[in-house]
């Protein structure tokens, strides 16, 4: 049984020239691409309230209406004693300019990519981000 717990939520923002995806440091030092999103906190009045704040913190985008969840993933490490739920959401609409000023410091870079781009950006993510949106993004 998993001792930690936790809810996180992502984002599939589409804009004119393509789908947002941020980059991110991990601890280890290296650099995956995903959608943008993150840990939903106690704080939070609910799982897309957590998420506009983190779409926010993360791109400088404020969503102001959501769609979904388009899909959920559950993610299990037996050995490590944990278990992540991900809710991923569709930004209806949404305003700002996009800038990179993670007060976490884990995303570095940001930008709206083309199906072409997309698929060689998630090359590295985790599989359990990148298999699902692949196959949401292919409908």
């Amino acid at each position: 049984m998993a001792e930690h717990r936790w809810t996180v939520a992502g984002a599939v923002v589409e804009g004119d020239d393509g789908l947002l995806l941020v980059c991110n440091r991990r601890r280890n030092g290296s650099l995956d691409w995903s959608t943008p999103g993150g840990v939903i906190d106690a704080t939070d009045a609910s799982v897309l309230d957590g998420l506009t704040r983190e779409v926010e913190e993360e791109t400088g985008l404020l969503v102001g209406g959501w769609e979904g969840p388009l899909y959920e993933v559950v993610a299990v490490a037996v050995d490590l004693g944990w278990e992540m739920r991900c809710e991923v959401h569709r930004a209806v609409e949404f305003a700002g300019t996009l800038r990179v000023d993670d007060p976490d410091g884990i995303v570095i870079d940001a930008g709206f990519f083309t199906p072409t781009d997309v698929d060689q950006r998630l090359a590295e993510c985790f599989r359990w981000v990148r298999e699902p949106l692949i196959e949401y993004l292919a409908h």
